[in-house]
């Protein structure tokens, strides 16, 4: 089911990032910090908003959030890592029910993370996380990578 509000706030939030991060973020962490800040803000569900960068095959580390303490490595499952490798968006609506998911926070539920690719290779996730199960869908995939194009320059 497609969320028409949540849709028309996903495209408000893109319009004021790209006011913030085109031709003003010196480089990819302010970016990047800066879609965490808005996102984290303007997204009532979210419970952590933030981005790991890729390290090697088997390895993530943590970049900028908004949120609480979050796990600084990741290494050899979970979420981010499943993306990392299928080079895919992934949505899971209850993380119980993901193998392998990696629990940084017990508060959260479900989780989405979209890669941010550099030619074929993925350099980062951004990765979002609810208290709630089943906060994130299919149609959430498409406006959140219209965002990370707005790092495209700086990879």
């Amino acid at each position: 089911m497609i969320d028409e509000k949540r849709l028309n706030r996903y495209a408000r939030i893109t319009e004021q990032l790209k006011g913030l991060i085109e031709g003003k973020s010196p480089n990819l962490l302010a970016a990047m910090a800066t879609i965490c800040a808005v996102l984290h803000a303007k997204m009532p569900h979210h419970l952590w908003t933030g981005f790991y960068f890729v390290e090697g095959e088997d390895m993530l580390h943590v970049g900028p959030y908004q949120g609480p303490v979050a796990c600084q490595v990741l290494k050899d499952q979970g979420v981010c890592l499943h993306c990392v490798k299928t080079k895919q968006p992934a949505v899971v609506s209850d993380v119980e029910n993901f193998p392998g998911h990696v629990t940084c926070d017990p508060r959260s539920k479900s989780e989405i993370v979209i890669p941010l690719m550099k030619d074929d290779k993925v350099v980062a996730v951004l990765d979002i996380d609810s208290n709630k199960v089943d906060q994130f869908s299919k149609s959430d995939i498409e406006p959140l990578s219209k965002i990370l194009e707005l790092l495209r320059p700086y990879c």
